[in-house]
């Protein structure tokens, strides 16, 4: 298989296109190492990954809890960040500025924290992949802040994978995914929201985790590509609706 004996880091790994990275690599051959904030999403994720795969709870706004979970590797083939947190719907009048710029620890900052700590153990030829979103290049009313942080992690992206060279740097700008950080959502309402993507999209369907997991081996496996932003999205940003 393709990833044979890598050693792999997923970040955000307990759930949606984390989990679902974490369940394609391992299939392909890699040892996995998952985390989260949560210890019981860790564990039930783990019920579903074969034996060779481990986790540990992780809160990426703590740069000391990041660098001791990269000191448990001596190298790592790849890491992949996908963590985010529910996006704070108040509109930006209504936003305190201080509480505003928690919008970016998780996605943006996180990703920071975990480039600096896992670049030096990366094998070349290695790869970190982060995550972004059509929100960046699309932006939507009301969410001003999380086009910023978007756009801000591609841009992060270029610029890593300038400087961390040999160690690839890319990014998944993904489209609308059905994964759980929709559930805080009433399901009617969900649902409407679901669908509207759904008619938006070329494709015709709204995305799925295991869609965004093939990109990401896509990224892990072709050691040509670096500095690259990686859209999969079903065509939704080509349609102008």
């Amino acid at each position: 298989m393709a990833l044979t004996g890598q050693r792999i880091v997923v970040i955000g790994g307990s759930s949606g296109m984390g989990l679902a990275t974490a369940q394609a690599a391992a299939e392909a051959g890699a040892v996995v190492t998952i985390a989260s904030s949560s210890k019981e999403r860790i564990d039930a994720a783990l019920a579903e990954l074969p034996d060779s795969c481990d986790g540990a709870a992780l809160d990426v706004r703590d740069e000391a809890a990041i660098a001791d979970l990269f000191a448990r590797f001596d190298e790592l083939d790849h890491v992949v960040f996908t963590a985010g947190d529910q996006a704070d719907r108040r509109t930006l009048k209504e936003l305190p500025i201080e509480q505003a710029r928690h919008t970016f620890d998780v996605r943006f900052w996180g990703a920071v924290a975990v480039a600096k700590h896992a670049a030096p153990r990366i094998r070349p030829g290695g790869s970190i992949a982060l995550t972004s979103g059509t929100i960046g290049v699309r932006p939507v009313p009301g969410a001003a802040l999380a086009s910023a942080g978007a756009a801000a992690t591609e841009g992060l992206t270029r610029g890593l994978a300038v400087d961390l060279a040999p160690v690839r740097v890319n990014a998944v700008r993904s489209g609308a995914v059905q994964t759980p950080l929709w559930d805080g959502i009433p399901e009617p309402q969900r649902a409407a929201i679901f669908d509207s993507f759904a008619r938006r999209a070329l494709t015709g369907a709204i995305g799925q985790p295991r869609q965004i997991a093939a990109a990401h081996l896509y990224l892990m496996e072709n050691e040509f590509v670096t500095g690259t932003v990686l859209t999969v999205d079903g065509g939704l940003i080509l349609t102008g609706n």
